[in-house]
């Protein structure tokens, strides 16, 4: 084949890789107003921790209309804490949360989607709108954002994860890095700390997109060697 061909193709196969792999134009909404995907999308959730005074447990839940129907369960907690009151009730995987503390989900094309929050307390959707508690219809009960909030955030403060309240979409941080989410259980008269359970959430790439970015970078180191040789001999 001829050389500047191949590393025309090359070129092209990296390039569309690399679209895919950060592809949020196809999603059309992660965050407080909603779960929606333009095509099947897979999404691969984490336990982080907890700080809630109540044993919770977080599922999916597909949205019709005002029907809810949970369609899977994600993290449940086996009891409240590790260890009480200590560290505003701090959870951690493998204490509070048994197994793996990570599951994958694939949310199908054009459906809509919300995360819910179970606990003693009552029930909380990521979606604001959904949360018609007659006291707080419409509150916001989660945040979304960037994975690098986690590490800028002293987990214990409650201070800290109150000032997190602006973060409503997650979909760019979803297909670059991770998206964070947590939630905020109305404990405390819904003080809004977002911090009483929290995961992280991050876009699966296809198969295929993995595919093509081991060809183009297969390609680019071939094409290297090839230029390497030339210039030996």
């Amino acid at each position: 084949m001829n050389t500047k061909l191949l590393s025309a193709l090359t070129a092209t196969a990296a390039a569309t890789a690399l679209l895919g792999a950060s592809a949020p134009a196809q999603a059309f909404s992660f965050g407080t107003n909603g779960i929606t995907f333009g095509q099947n999308q897979d999404v691969q959730f984490n336990f982080k921790e907890s700080h809630g005074a109540f044993t919770s447990s977080l599922g999916i839940y597909e949205v019709k209309g005002f029907s809810l129907s949970k369609v899977a369960d994600l993290f449940s907690e086996t009891k409240s804490s590790d260890d009480g009151s200590v560290n505003e009730w701090k959870g951690t995987l493998g204490n509070t949360v048994l197994g793996s503390g990570s599951s994958v989900f694939t949310f199908l094309a054009n459906k809509v989607y919300t995360l819910g929050l179970s606990s003693d307390n009552g029930m909380v959707y990521s979606t604001s709108g959904l949360n018609l508690n007659v006291a707080y219809t419409g509150s916001q009960q989660a945040v979304f954002g960037p994975s690098s909030l986690w590490n800028s955030l002293s987990k214990e403060t409650t201070s800290a994860f109150q000032a997190a309240g602006s973060y409503t979409d997650g979909i760019g941080a979803l297909f670059n890095g991770g998206t964070l989410i947590s939630f905020d259980d109305r404990g405390g008269g819904n003080d809004t700390d977002f911090q009483d359970f929290t995961v992280s959430a991050e876009a699966v790439p296809e198969p295929m997109t993995m595919t093509g970015l081991a060809l183009g970078f297969g390609g680019l180191i071939a094409a290297r060697r090839r230029r390497a040789s030339k210039t030996v001999s």
